[in-house]
C-alpha cells in the first residue's frame, strides 16, 4: 500500500475493502504527525537562535525519521496481520481447530495497532520538546503534529480492543488491554498538554 497516491489511499480507505481500515490510516496519521516533528527539526536546525539545542534537535530529527519509516512500514503490517484474521473468520465454526486459530489470529491482529500507538507516544515525546526548543516559526507544525499523533493514538488503541474483545484468554486479552489504556491514558493527556502549550507560544 505504500506505492500508493494520496488520492488511491484515500479512495481505498473510502471503499469496502478491509484495508486500509482504522488501524492503517491511524498509522498514516501517525507517520505524517513524525513527518512534522521532523519538519520541524529541519527548520530549527543550523539556526543561531537556537544554536544551544543543536544537538538535541540533531537526535530529535533522527528519532522522528525512524518514526516516521516505522509508523508506514506499520501501515502494511496492519494490513497484512488482518488478512489471515479475516479467512479466519470466514471458516466453517464447526470446524476442527476454528477456536484456536481464530484467537492466533485475534493476538496477531492486535499487534500492529499496539506499535502505532507504542509510536505514536514517542512522536509525542518528541513534540514536547520541540515546543519549547523548536523554531517559533514552526512551533505550529508541532502543535499541529502532536494532535495527529492524539488522534492516531486513539484510533489504534480502538483497533487493538476490536480484537483483544473477541479473545477467550481473558487474562491475555485484559492484560494487552491495561497496557494499551495506561499507554493511551498517558499520552493522550501529554498530548494535550503539549498543544496547549504550542498555542501559548503562537
Amino acid at each position: 500500500m505504500l506505492d500508493m497516491t494520496l488520492k488511491e489511499f484515500a479512495v481505498a480507505s473510502a471503499s469496502k475493502a478491509p484495508v486500509p481500515g482504522g488501524g492503517g490510516v491511524s498509522a498514516m496519521c501517525g507517520a505524517l504527525s513524525a513527518s512534522l516533528a521532523e519538519m520541524v527539526t529541519n527548520l530549527t536546525t543550523g539556526k543561531k537562535r537556537y544554536a544551544q539545542y543543536e544537538e538535541e534537535i540533531q537526535t530529535i530529527m533522527k528519532q522522528a525519521e525512524e518514526l516516521r519509516t516505522d509508523l508506514l512500514d506499520c501501515i502494511n503490517k496492519d494490513a497484512e496481520a488482518f488478512a489471515p484474521l479475516a479467512r479466519a473468520y470466514g471458516m466453517d465454526r464447526n470446524e476442527e481447530g476454528y477456536a484456536e486459530r481464530l484467537e492466533a489470529c485475534l493476538k496477531e491482529a492486535a499487534r500492529p495497532p499496539f506499535a502505532i500507538l507504542e509510536h505514536c507516544a514517542k512522536v509525542v515525546e518528541l513534540d514536547e520538546r520541540l515546543a519549547v526548543i523548536g523554531s517559533k516559526l514552526a512551533v505550529s507544525d508541532a502543535g499541529t503534529s502532536v494532535m495527529l499523533a492524539h488522534g492516531a493514538m486513539h484510533g489504534a488503541f480502538l483497533n487493538v480492543m476490536v480484537n483483544t474483545r473477541l479473545m477467550k484468554d481473558r487474562e491475555y486479552a485484559d492484560a494487552f488491554e491495561k497496557q494499551a489504556k495506561d499507554l493511551l491514558d498517558e499520552y493522550a493527556g501529554r498530548a494535550l498538554k503539549c498543544y496547549a502549550a504550542v498555542t501559548e507560544r503562537l
